[in-house]
């Protein structure tokens, strides 16, 4: 199978971890403040290439400064970082955010102030460690949990062992954090559909939909994680399969949707590997409620819900007009409608007739 990404060396990543504490070094030597320059994650320098259907990061940069207070902690928790992932690339070790965190919480001597006083301290740190050396998280050593499933008529070689994802009963395949080491062999599907919540999962795997339909399907639990979404991208990429998506007809589901499709803003670095920009939604649509006679099973949109809804539609890439529609619809009509309606019909009817037909007829919104 073709591969499309290649991972960086070891080598590399340790001499820009380096680089990093040698340019710290100079400035300290030279008498002036240290500095670490990390472009900057907020939506004024997130960029909609509509060309490539991704967000893309522009090339605003912020400072953080030892001397300056405000920065003086974030400066020295991002060393700390940087100091420990150089040590796990040096032993070729990989440690979950969580170990990280651990392994760096500790009381600085004679005081009281700790390193850390949380993992949301570390976290969005190790973003912009990522994002000031233009490397990855995994390229870093560092993982986070396990958070997704996959199933279907697919073979992954993964370290030398087969996993063949049509046997593995109603559980399916864990999708881990780093999905690199997986190698996809034979397969037998004509695309890959992602689901949002793992409750319609379930279902869709009782009624034995990926066997019945060819497809592979994969569950995102929510918001996507990164593994999940870098292996729907290279299942899309590396396969060629096209991509459906079937969230919750509400506006947080279709932020998911725009996620796994043009990327995220905190992650707009890594747009280009997690985003699939071809990827297409099903459903939930506010016309179901009209065709398939759901307007008794529908909930009534709260506040902020329509908070949500108009931020959606100030995003440049919710501004196809089918998606304009679509928001203006579920605002106007003042309701959402969850997978789970569904099975107001009967349990089989999402696996039997509405997504059946609606994949056939390409009935979607893109």
């Amino acid at each position: 199978m073709r591969r499309v990404e290649v991972k960086m060396e070891n080598k590399e990543v340790a001499r820009r971890l380096t680089k990093l504490g040698e340019d710290i070094v100079d400035e300290i030597k030279l008498e002036e403040s240290p500095q670490i320059r990390i472009p900057q994650r907020g939506i004024g320098n997130i960029i909609f290439n509509e060309k490539k259907n991704i967000l893309e990061l522009g090339n605003k940069k912020s400072t953080r400064s030892f001397m300056n207070v405000a920065h003086s902690r974030k400066f020295m928790q991002t060393i700390l970082i940087a100091n420990k992932c150089k040590e796990f690339v040096g032993r070729d070790k990989t440690a979950s955010i969580r170990e990280l965190y651990y392994q760096l919480k500790h009381t600085l001597p004679g005081t009281k102030e700790n390193t850390f006083e949380d993992q949301s301290e570390s976290d969005p740190l190790i973003v912009d460690l990522e994002m000031a050396l233009g490397v990855l998280r995994e390229e870093l050593h560092l993982k986070a949990d396990d958070k997704g499933t996959l199933i279907g008529k697919i073979k992954i070689e993964d370290s030398g062992d087969v996993i063949d994802c049509s046997k593995l009963g109603r559980s399916g395949l864990s999708i881990p954090s780093i999905v690199e080491h997986y190698n996809f062999m034979d397969f037998k599907a004509d695309y890959v559909l992602v689901i949002e919540t793992g409750a319609m999962f379930d279902r869709l795997v009782e009624e034995k939909f990926h066997l019945k339909n060819d497809c592979i399907m994969v569950s995102t639990k929510g918001q996507a994680a990164r593994g999940c979404r870098r292996l729907v991208h290279r299942l899309r990429t590396e396969l060629n399969l096209p991509v459906i998506m079937f969230t919750d007809g509400d506006p947080w589901g279709y932020y998911i949707y725009s996620v796994m499709k043009a990327g995220s803003m905190a992650l707009a670095h890594e747009s280009r590997r997690l985003g699939t920009p071809s990827l297409s939604l099903v459903g939930m649509t506010m016309t179901d409620i009209d065709t398939y006679g759901l307007d008794k099973v529908t909930e009534t949109l709260k506040d902020l819900d329509r908070k949500r809804i108009k931020e959606l539609l100030h995003y440049p890439w919710f501004q196809k007009k089918q998606w304009k529609k679509e928001l203006e619809l579920m605002a106007n009509k003042g309701v959402r409608i969850e997978q789970q309606a569904l099975a107001s019909k009967s349990l089989e009817f999402v696996a039997e007739e509405y997504l059946p037909e609606k994949i056939e007829k390409k009935i979607m919104l893109p």
